[in-house]
C-alpha cells in the first residue's frame, strides 16, 4: 500500500507541475488559453494572475516531493499537509471558480491523502 500511495502523491506533484507551467508559462499561448477559452486579449490581462497561481501550485508540488524524500515522521506530515492544502484549493476553486477543479485537483489529492492515511 505504501507504494501505491507514493505512485499517487508522485502523481499529484506531477498534476502541480503541470498546472505551474500552464499557468506561469504557456498562460498567453493556445494550450494555456485552451483551459479556460481565453481570446489572447483575456489571456494577457489574467496572465499576472495566472502566474501567481502557478507559483502557488509550484510550492504544492515541491512539498509534495519533499514529503516523498523526507524520512518518517516528517515525511508522513509533510505528505498529509500538503495533500490536504492540495485538497482545500481544490475545493475553493471549484466552488469560487471552475466545477472541474473539484475533479481535476481536489479529487486526486483526496484519493492520494487516503492512500497515504492508509498506508501508515
Amino acid at each position: 500500500m505504501e507504494i501505491l500511495a507514493n505512485v499517487l502523491v508522485g502523481l499529484v506533484a506531477a498534476l502541480h507541475v503541470y498546472i505551474l507551467v500552464m499557468e506561469m508559462f504557456l498562460w498567453e499561448k493556445k494550450p494555456g488559453r485552451g483551459l479556460h477559452g481565453f481570446d489572447p486579449e483575456m489571456a494577457r490581462a489574467t496572465a499576472p494572475l495566472a502566474a501567481n497561481q502557478g507559483l502557488y501550485n509550484g510550492f504544492l508540488a515541491a512539498g509534495l516531493v519533499w514529503g516523498l524524500i523526507a524520512g518518517d515522521p516528517t515525511g508522513f506530515r509533510v505528505q498529509v499537509f500538503f495533500l490536504v492544502c492540495v485538497v482545500i484549493a481544490g475545493v475553493y476553486g471549484g466552488l469560487t471558480a471552475n466545477r472541474r477543479i473539484l475533479f481535476a485537483q481536489a479529487l486526486p489529492g483526496a484519493v492520494a491523502l487516503a492512500a497515504v492515511l492508509l498506508a501508515h
